[in-house]
This record gives C-alpha cells, sequence and structure tokens, in this order.
C-alpha cells in the first residue's frame, strides 16, 4: 500500500465512526448511515486496526468516544462536512453556467443587486448564487467561484480585479442638521458621530482631509454595516461617515443630507477576488468582464 492510501481510510469506516461517535450507540448509528448495529461496530473495528488505536470505551450496548477518538472526530469531522458539500455543489452544478459569489452586504444590496437586472439581460444563461460575507476565507475550501473584497489586493490564493475606489461623506438626517448647527468642520467635532465596525479611524482621517489634523481620537456607536448605519443616521441618531454610492438612495430622498462637501478618498478599494483557474471557467470569465464594465460605468 502506497503512503497516500495508507493514510486514508475507507470512507465506510469513517462514516460509521463519525455517526457513532454523534449518537453514542452502534444502533443509532446504523439508522443514520443505513447499516445494522453489528456492520457499524465492524466498520468501526476496522477504522480502530487501521489506525492502530481504540477510539471508543465499549459499556454493554452504549459507546463512548475516549480522548483519542475525541480528538480524531474533531479533526475528521470539518473534512467530511466540506467533501459532503463539495460534492453537492458538484452534482447540483450546471457546467459553466452557475457561479457562486460572497459579497460584502451593503455592497451587495446597494451596488450588485440593482444592476443584476442588466447581468441577466446579458447573460441569460447564467445563474448566480450570493452569499453575504464580510472577511476573507479559502474561496476553494468553502466552494465560491469569488468574492467582494474591500482593502489592499492582499486576499490570499486569489486573483483581484480592481472595481473602484469609493468617496465617503459625512452625512446627517435634515432634522439633526437643524438641532445640530455646523457653521464650520470643526463644529463636527464634540457631536454625537456615528462609526462603521472597520473603519473606527476614519472620522479622524476625515477630518484630516479637511485640515484638522490634530484631531484627538474620536469614539462613538459602532454598527457592523454601512446601511444599519446609514439608518442610524437618518433616524437622527448622529452623523455619519458613508461612501456615498452606498447612500444615494438616501441623498435624492432627501432622508439624508451632505453638511459639507468634503470627502475621504484613500488607497483602499474595491476588488473582485477569484479562485485559482478562473480564466478557464467561462461563467466567472463572463461575470468578471461584466464587472470590469460596470464598474468602469460607476467610475465615469
Amino acid at each position: 500500500m502506497n503512503e497516500s492510501r495508507r493514510l486514508l481510510p475507507p470512507m465506510a469506516a469513517l462514516n460509521s465512526f463519525l455517526a457513532a461517535a454523534r449518537h453514542g450507540s452502534f444502533s443509532r448509528a446504523g439508522a443514520q448511515v443505513g447499516l445494522t448495529q453489528s456492520a457499524v461496530s465492524r466498520q468501526v473495528a476496522l477504522l480502530e486496526e487501521w489506525l492502530q488505536t481504540p477510539l471508543f470505551d465499549r459499556r454493554g450496548r452504549r459507546v463512548a468516544l475516549n480522548e483519542a477518538g475525541r480528538a480524531y472526530a474533531e479533526q475528521v469531522r470539518p473534512a467530511l462536512d466540506r467533501i459532503r458539500a463539495a460534492t453537492e455543489r458538484a452534482m447540483s452544478r450546471t457546467h459553466d453556467r452557475e457561479l457562486t459569489i460572497a459579497t460584502l452586504p451593503s455592497f451587495g444590496m446597494r451596488w450588485l443587486a440593482p444592476r443584476l437586472p442588466r447581468l441577466t439581460a446579458l447573460h441569460p444563461e447564467m445563474t448566480v448564487n450570493f452569499a453575504a460575507r464580510s472577511f476573507p476565507f479559502d474561496l476553494a475550501e468553502e466552494g465560491f467561484d469569488a468574492a467582494i473584497h474591500f482593502g489592499q489586493p492582499d486576499w490570499p490564493g486569489a486573483s483581484h480585479l480592481f472595481l473602484f475606489r469609493e468617496q465617503a461623506v459625512a452625512v446627517c438626517a435634515p432634522a439633526w442638521l437643524r438641532d445640530n448647527p455646523l457653521p464650520a468642520v470643526a463644529s463636527l467635532i464634540g457631536k454625537p458621530l456615528l462609526f462603521q465596525a472597520n473603519r473606527r479611524s476614519a472620522w479622524n482621517r476625515w477630518f484630516a482631509a479637511q485640515g484638522l489634523a490634530d484631531v484627538p481620537p474620536l469614539r462613538g456607536p459602532v454598527f457592523e454595516h454601512f446601511l444599519m448605519l446609514a439608518q442610524a443616521a437618518a433616524a437622527g441618531a448622529g452623523a455619519a461617515l458613508i461612501p456615498r454610492f452606498l447612500i444615494q438612495p438616501e441623498l435624492d430622498a432627501g432622508t439624508l443630507v451632505i453638511p459639507f462637501p468634503g470627502v475621504l478618498e484613500d488607497d483602499d478599494a474595491y476588488y473582485l477576488v477569484r479562485r485559482d483557474g478562473w480564466e478557464q471557467d467561462g461563467a466567472l470569465a463572463r461575470f468578471s468582464a461584466w464587472m470590469e464594465a460596470e464598474a468602469r460605468a460607476t467610475a465615469g
């Protein structure tokens, strides 16, 4: 037996082991995996022989994981779950027509979703599934074709397509502005300021961009997503610093106003990050081209 096969126990044995570990019973494990109690027992014994160590303490009809069994189950279960998920995606996916994209929640709702009819019109054969994610992860391991990333082009193991940079503007509710006159930028210091969880230094950087570089570190209520932040500002909770493209509907409706024209723009940007080998996937190549064209139109 070669080395790679020696380190890969039979799948049936692993499946029976995890079912028995979950239920603490060979009979209930058998009901889950479709085997008799004795067949599950044989599969577990096979795995124990393969590993050269017992995995359970046997107590009559009940079994309980020993220390080695608990450690092994904790390491093996996530791997088998990923195999099942990847197999399900492979079996259900229409080749070269279906994609799964992770997107930042606010970006997905305010930038991507309104543009999807144009994608459908251009590529009616394509199905694109979206999931909200806020932090980098392993695209291949979690079964995603691509993701929307904000920051530097530093997503590990991915190809980066630059989309655009954002311009953050200070906004507040009209009624709040009437109750809190702001004759100058410095008037905002000491007023209720709202923060986005990943941009806690944004207000200080915005003040510096307006020529007030000596403002002490600022604090205030923190919101995980920009649209939560926008709703709080529109309700009169304070002033917020939000990328303009995310709140254009509120600006058009007048529920948010911009008291000062100054913007905050830095080197961070939005990217479409794609898994390795994306060039050979026709659907992902077409989606990338569409995203690039839409981003250029936004920048223009």
